[in-house]
């Protein structure tokens, strides 16, 4: 009987991947706190937020309740536009235009309220 020699566990990473030099860096107490800020609305550490800013990556906040429930609210308009699509197509139905263009008119008021949310931040 041959028995292989399975390795479990995460895949090593590669030299270029890994993580091995470290910098100390002193801050003020005013840019401590905007870091940490930073961190704090991005959902990561201080080091993570530190490491993107380097590498040149734009740090965005995590998004609002407000504009989650935006979102929410999107995909079921687009569900019910698919139903008014699908029942259009199967009966003929002749009033789909008019429950067309009033939710086309939601989804974009909605797009416009999601777009003008997240400029704010």
């Amino acid at each position: 009987m041959i028995m292989k020699n399975k390795k479990g566990g995460r895949p090593k990473l590669s030299p270029a991947e890994k993580l091995k030099y470290r910098i100390a860096v002193n801050l003020c107490t005013k840019d401590y706190y905007a870091l940490k800020a930073k961190a704090t609305q991005a959902g990561m550490t201080c080091t993570e937020v530190a490491r993107l800013t380097i590498t040149g990556c734009q740090v965005r906040q995590r998004l609002t309740t407000e504009q989650m429930d935006c979102i929410r609210k999107l995909s079921g308009m687009g569900n019910n536009l698919n139903q008014i699509a699908k029942k259009a197509n199967a009966e003929g139905y002749t009033d789909a235009r008019s429950e067309y263009l009033y939710l086309a008119d939601k989804i974009d008021n909605t797009l416009n309220l999601l777009e003008n949310g997240s400029q704010d931040s």
